[in-house]
């Protein structure tokens, strides 16, 4: 299927079943998928992400993945969008609304929207907004790493804080800020730049400059067991329930397994850790037995970040970087 089927596939979606969501306000095409060239394939192992805007005063939950006419779809939610200006200054909204997202758009809001962020977007001024915001979460998800919260929780904080420095400089580039694919793709951008040096220092913070592909792939094997064993359990309450489910195994394994064996083990590292994080936290939730534990403190370890004060001093280490990281995202704009 090429990638324009897929995205004719997310339409029919919105207009047939989101469509009559109660509080529909529209709806628009995010991800990978709508950066692609039409006329690719689409890999089996990536999604296609919709993103279902609320009426004001409506509230849409969390829809997550499922199969629908042979194409994984990702749907999630928002609430009614902001000023052209507001949308401008989010790089991961403005990354949707420079390109034509809109799927369906009852009030013609979105459509507004798309046209200001369209011819707006490679501004200067907005391509700062854009760093300063995601700088922001940077120093959002690090410093909220809490000490009293469950291990997947800190992981997650310490890792998505680590994570979004690629999206820092991916955003500088005019590039995808990719979820997956990020430290892919922050390469392919670094080594155009001449500045391959400077991804090393990005997977020195991750704690995977290091780690050799045999390692990466021993890890994946433990989070494939994991994932199998829990990924037929539902848990409707928890937000990434369908994230860990049979479905969704071609993009949480399959995806990494096609990195590795492209010799991006290392970048492979960071969807490792999240789904192995979201793992255990859907098993907590369900209330099924503590197992998989084990192997992914092995990988905490081999990432210096198993303990605590582990990921407190690694995230400090990417909070002193923070400078050196707005100069070289700063020479990339």
């Amino acid at each position: 299927m090429r990638i324009e089927q897929a995205r004719q596939v997310a339409r029919d979606w919105v207009r047939d079943e989101g469509a009559a969501l109660p509080g529909f306000g529209g709806a628009f095409l995010t991800g990978s998928v709508l950066w692609a060239d039409p006329r690719e394939e689409l890999s089996p192992t990536s999604d296609v992400d919709v993103m279902v805007v609320a009426e004001p005063g409506a509230h849409l939950g969390h829809i997550g993945k499922f199969p629908y006419k042979g194409v994984l779809l990702e749907v999630s939610s928002t609430g009614p969008l902001g000023s052209s200006h507001e949308v401008l200054s989010d790089y991961h909204l403005a990354g949707s609304f420079h390109l034509p997202c809109v799927l369906a758009d009852p009030s013609g809001r979105l459509t507004e929207l798309q046209q200001v962020v369209s011819r707006d977007f490679a501004e200067r001024p907005w391509i700062l907004a854009r760093c300063t915001n995601a700088m922001d979460r940077v120093r959002g998800w690090i410093n909220g790493v809490d000490e009293s919260a469950p291990l997947p929780d800190q992981v997650t904080a310490w890792l998505f804080g680590t994570g979004v420095t690629a999206h820092v400089l991916l955003v500088a580039g005019l590039r995808n800020p990719t979820v997956r694919r990020r430290y892919a793709a922050v390469r392919e951008l670094l080594a155009e730049h001449g500045r391959i040096d400077f991804h090393e220092s990005l997977l020195d913070q991750l704690g995977c400059a290091g780690l050799d592909a045999a390692r990466v792939r021993g890890h994946l094997a433990a989070l494939s067991k994991a994932f199998d064993a829990t990924s037929s359990v539902r848990v409707p309450g928890y937000r990434f329930d369908s994230d860990i489910s049979p479905a969704a195994r071609p993009a949480a394994i399959d995806g990494g397994l096609e990195l590795i064996e492209r010799g991006l083990h290392r970048e492979a590292v960071f969807w490792l850790v999240a789904t192995y994080a979201r793992c255990l936290a859907k098993r907590s939730a369900a209330g099924l037995p503590a197992e998989y534990e084990d192997e992914f403190h092995e990988l905490l370890a081999d990432l210096g970040a198993e303990t605590f004060a582990d990921r407190r001093r690694r995230g400090d280490r990417v909070l002193a970087a923070l400078p050196g990281l707005w100069q070289t995202a700063m020479a990339l704009c």
